[in-house]
């Protein structure tokens, strides 16, 4: 009974001082990326959302070969980077027909945003947007 003991103890010992303390990576809050909801100041199109609306409606080119009736939304995310620029753009679901192809060449074309702020510091958002085509 006092070796199955100390062999517990032992195991125990073993399993309590052989394990190592994670180190926090440096780059992870520079790197972290934030929704809107995380973050104190949302990220904001320069004159606001309407006007990134109509920069989009003003650049945006309907394909040609569509059907008279092409009309809808298309999903798209993208990363609002710390200066602005936006990064990652991707397509969630579009109406076909090179609608999501178009989007995010619009996208490129975007001037850069005010980034969002978390405890005065800017930090990169993930912002989700429909676009209408019509």
């Amino acid at each position: 009974m006092k070796k199955f003991i100390i062999l517990i103890l032992i195991c125990f010992a073993q399993n309590i001082f052989s394990q190592e303390v994670a180190k926090a990576n440096k780059n992870n809050d520079e790197d972290q990326l934030y929704n809107t909801a995380g973050i104190d100041i949302a990220p904001e199109f320069t004159g606001g959302i309407n006007n990134f609306r109509k920069f989009i409606s003003q650049n945006y080119r309907v394909p040609k070969e569509k059907p008279a009736s092409l009309k809808g939304k298309v999903f798209t995310t993208f990363i609002i980077e710390k200066d602005g620029s936006l990064d990652n753009v991707k397509i969630l679901r579009d109406i076909g027909y090179g609608t999501g192809e178009e989007t995010i060449r619009v996208l490129k074309l975007c001037p850069k945003w005010s980034p969002g702020k978390l405890k005065g510091k800017e930090v990169r958002v993930l912002y989700a947007i429909p676009i209408d085509v019509n």
